[in-house]
């Protein structure tokens, strides 16, 4: 069935894009196979204008003209569906390179290396990979979250979504409804940076945290969504990376190598345990639960209270 509509997609583009002068639904259907083979008159006109929505929204610029007779007929200017000229120097090659490789473990895989070969056939330069088979460091960013992909694509269409959602310190999901403002990769995890409409405020979402399918909402955004440099610095802000205060930890000897590499300080105790000032944000009870028995929270007493919470919801678990 995908090989069918795939072929019909561009025969229609076919048409359109071949003719002179617009054409009529009736014109088109008798050029086509598969509109000939419709049942009725309703089931080809809803096969076209799915088809007609779908060119669109793969880039196709179709115009709809009406004739003197009063009949609508359609037709794809070539002057208005032709790129410019794609001019590349090494450094450019060499940064889209970089980002083809980056999504080789996500869903965009397929995408960014089809980009590429196209770049690369209409004389893009080829540029010296510095990231060979040979290499020990490979650029990646892991998505292995269901709700990557349709969170990316309601962010990129401006569509409000609804999921379910699991605090850490809560032992069952809510449902969230949210108006999807951008995706932000940190320290290894995604998250989604959005308007929280039951709340009426912004809010950041761990996408491994969201449970069940993420569902398209129809509706227009009711929230301004703001510049891309604020967004990130929200993500950065909730997910820990900007510090505001200093906590002071125990740390079993021997464990924890990712936070004794953010502590400006580390004391040996002589009792198997280390203690450390780490400098924190949002995020670093959450962060300090994975870590299970080895990290106990000496001050603030605001952290070790959001730290004890966790522990217990996920108990309870």
């Amino acid at each position: 069935m995908a090989i069918a509509k795939a072929e019909r997609l561009m025969n229609l583009a076919l048409c359109l894009l071949g003719t002179r002068r617009p054409l009529s639904k009736r014109e088109l259907r008798g050029s086509i196979e598969a509109y000939l083979e419709a049942g009725s008159d309703d089931s080809f006109n809803r096969m076209f204008e799915r088809d007609k929505d779908d060119l669109r929204e793969l880039g196709l610029v179709i115009e709809t003209v009406e004739n003197l007779d009063g009949d609508t007929g359609y037709l794809a200017r070539r002057d208005s569906n032709r790129l410019p000229p794609i001019t590349l120097d090494a450094e450019e090659a060499a940064a889209l390179g970089l980002a083809a490789k980056v999504w080789q473990q996500a869903r965009l895989a397929g995408a960014a290396s089809g980009a590429l070969q196209k770049l690369r056939a209409a004389g893009m330069p080829e540029a010296e990979d510095a990231y060979e088979v040979h290499s020990a460091l490979e650029p990646r960013i892991p998505v292995h979250e269901a709700a990557f992909e349709p969170l990316m694509l309601a962010c990129r269409d401006r569509r409000p979504v609804t999921f379910d959602y699991r605090k850490a310190n809560s032992a069952r999901p809510e449902q969230r409804q949210v108006e999807p403002w951008t995706l932000e990769c940190w320290r290894g995890h995604w998250y989604l940076a959005g308007w929280d409409r039951e709340r009426g405020a912004e809010r950041v979402f761990r996408l491994s945290r969201i449970t069940g399918k993420v569902r398209s909402r129809a509706g227009a955004f009711s929230a301004e969504v703001p510049d891309v440099v604020t967004v990130r610095e929200t993500v950065e802000s909730w997910a820990g990376e900007t510090a505001t205060r200093t906590a002071r930890i125990r740390l079993r000897a021997g464990a924890g190598y990712p936070l004794r590499s953010r502590a400006t300080a580390v004391r040996e105790r002589g009792d198997g345990w280390d203690e450390l000032d780490i400098p924190y944000g949002h995020g670093l009870d959450a962060w300090l639960v994975e870590f299970g028995p080895d990290v106990v929270v000496e001050e603030p007493a605001d952290l070790r209270a959001d730290v004890v919470d966790r522990l217990r919801a996920v108990a309870k678990d």
